[in-house]
């Protein structure tokens, strides 16, 4: 499309108004799932997320939250670390090493193993090629390397010292061995498993980030990037000792800081980014964080800080300045992270109060809600809720749209505005009929 051809502007929408607030409500980790004791989500009080779910069921729905509904090739997808370390070899790398951090959040605590398994044979594989391919370097994610927010620099500093000086309490011949020993500790959590550092017979390890090593951080969360990232690429650096800075050839899987422009160099260009920012008038726009309480597990304080967030969203929408005020309430996802059943079943009735405190604002303002979820924990499906008293008679969600997922609530926000969504987005979720 020609550049005289392109304009930012967007048509109006031929039957829904401009001009309503909108608040954009989206609940960390809230799948829907079976019913029983075990679903927190269920188990909990939560009268207002029921009363969305009961009262008009026109204005309520479920959408799928992973797979082809959040842009990734098939519903099976979850990331293969094959096609990265293929790749490295078909374009000519003979030495590859990799430093892994496991996970157990996101998956079950425990697939370590199997996952560390599954890695080995790959690796076997390219070895059997004549290439030198071995994992150097490992320990959980959420005590390694990804610490975020500049919340706890040590975090990043044990990853350091584990995968660029060689050095971690915990030195073995293979990461299958090291991940079984660690897990041998009855309080052991694939998320905070201790750094660790493979070494060949000597003891020496066997794959230091070293001059004139290419590293690439595969990883496409950037807010879990960004500190690492620092470390690996500013010369002048001071968070921590790192001893030794190699001078080697970095690049992210993304740029993880478009301010920052870190790190200079990506592989991935983010065009459909850029262009969506383009919708947005940072100007326009106010980014309030609410701080969790640091030092402590989620499950010991699991309403976490849902209560103070509401308190500022509704300041927001009451104020009037804004046409838009969204809103992220962690309490699914970061309580359910842990395990705790009861803390989890408090968290999400916290969340629930809060959504209620939001929806009284909308309701004072004459606005209109989204209410939704990101992803559930281990469910495919997250709720989809919309209301409001400026929201036009006759709006409902489409029923010809069985395997609509997350992608489609740009569109469907756009439209509550009173616009219409660019021709390439994924399809609206409303319609509007005549009454």
């Amino acid at each position: 499309m020609g550049t005289s051809e392109f304009s930012w502007k967007l048509a109006d929408h031929p039957k829904l108004p401009k001009g309503k607030t909108v608040a954009v409500v989206v609940l960390d980790g809230w799948g829907e799932a079976n019913a029983d004791k075990y679903n927190c989500i269920h188990v909990a009080e939560t009268p207002t997320m029921d009363s969305l779910k009961k009262g008009a069921p026109e204005r309520w729905r479920l959408i799928k939250a992973h797979g082809t509904a959040v842009g990734l090739p098939t519903d099976d997808d979850m990331g293969n670390s094959e096609l990265l370390l293929k790749g490295a070899s078909e374009h000519g790398a003979k030495r590859i090493r990799v430093h892994i951090l496991t996970d157990g959040r996101d998956v079950l605590d425990g697939t370590s193993v199997g996952f560390v398994e599954m890695l080995e044979n790959d690796l076997s594989k390219l070895r059997e090629k004549g290439i030198d391919a071995q994992i150097s370097s490992g320990g959980g994610w959420m005590y390694v390397t990804m610490d975020r927010y500049e919340n706890d620099w040590e975090v990043v500093k044990r990853g350091w010292d584990a995968q660029v000086l060689g050095e971690a309490p915990y030195k073995l011949r293979s990461a299958l061995e090291a991940v079984k020993k660690l897990r041998e500790d009855p309080k052991a959590n694939d998320q905070y498993l201790p750094p660790f550092v493979i070494v060949d017979e000597s003891g020496k390890a066997v794959g230091p980030i070293e001059d004139g090593d290419a590293v690439v951080t595969f990883n496409f969360r950037a807010d879990r990037m960004v500190m690492i990232a620092k470390a690996l690429e500013y010369e002048n650096f001071d968070k921590f000792d790192r001893v030794h800075f190699p001078k080697i050839h970095y690049a992210g899987m993304l740029q993880y800081d478009g301010e920052l422009k870190l790190p200079s160099h990506y592989l991935v260009s983010p065009p459909e980014i850029e262009r969506t920012s383009g919708y947005f008038d940072p100007n326009m726009e106010e980014y309030v964080e609410i701080p969790s309480d640091s030092g402590i597990s989620f499950n010991v304080q699991p309403k976490m800080k849902a209560l103070e967030i509401a308190e500022k969203a509704m300041d927001a929408i009451l104020s009037h300045k804004f046409h838009q005020v969204r809103v992220n309430l962690p309490n699914g996802d970061m309580v359910g992270h842990t395990g705790d059943i009861e803390a989890t079943i408090v968290g999400c009735k916290a969340a629930d109060e809060a959504v209620k405190m939001i929806l009284d604002a909308v309701e004072q303002v004459g606005g209109i809600y989204v209410v939704t979820a990101d992803h559930g924990n281990a469910e495919d499906m997250v709720p989809i809720a919309i209301g409001g008293p400026g929201l036009a008679p006759g709006v409902r969600f489409q029923q010809d749209l069985p395997t609509a997922g997350l992608a489609n609530v740009a569109a469907t926000v756009m439209n509550l505005h009173g616009f219409e969504a660019p021709s390439d987005y994924e399809s609206t979720l409303i319609e509007v009929v005549d009454i």
